[in-house]
């Protein structure tokens, strides 16, 4: 009788480990996305109006680069990360602090590209450490109807209300000091 029970328990186990390893296999259908995995999100190429939707904007102009702003339409909360790839926007840190200090914005500056640093002579990222105090890249949020702010948390841990804005910028000796729009 106990051979009977091994030999029912070994086969009642093989099932088991079939059925699971069938539910993992892509043939096997996925699970209903949730209404909000479904609703499509809108990016358009410009600021937001009315403090509708989330704002995301990148000024580079400090080092004659173009500027850029999204508007993600929705009603949800966003994490910053998200809405920067919503909009195609890479981000790099570095070497020393990750991504919670950013040193590239779209390749920007790049690493051969010569800075002026305050003493006249050229500066070049590297992304090793910390971005020295006169061409550094600043993240700023504004929340619906506000004024702009440093941002008190970092790309991955940021979240995003409908109305407010988000700003990447670059500022180079000082200047910009701050967002603009």
């Amino acid at each position: 009788m106990t051979s009977t029970l091994r030999a029912v328990a070994a086969a009642a186990a093989s099932a088991a480990l079939l059925f699971a390893l069938a539910a993992c296999s892509s043939d096997a259908p996925a699970a209903a996305p949730t209404a909000s995995e479904t609703q499509a999100v809108q990016v358009l190429d410009e600021a937001c109006a009315d403090d509708a939707g989330i704002t995301v904007a990148v000024d580079a102009s400090a080092l004659e680069e173009d500027s850029k702003a999204w508007c993600i339409e929705t009603d949800e909360t966003l994490a910053a990360a998200d809405a920067l790839t919503l909009v195609g926007v890479e981000t790099e840190g570095n070497v020393e602090f990750g991504d919670d200090a950013v040193c590239r914005v779209n390749g920007v500056p790049a690493e051969d590209v010569a800075i002026p640093a305050e003493d006249g002579s050229d500066y070049f990222e590297t992304c090793e450490a910390m971005s020295p105090a006169f061409a550094y890249w600043s993240m700023w949020v504004k929340p619906a109807g506000g004024e702009w702010g440093y941002a008190q948390e970092g790309i991955s841990t940021l979240e995003l209300q409908p109305g407010e804005s988000l700003e990447l910028l670059f500022t180079l000796h000082g200047e910009p000091a701050a967002p603009t729009s």
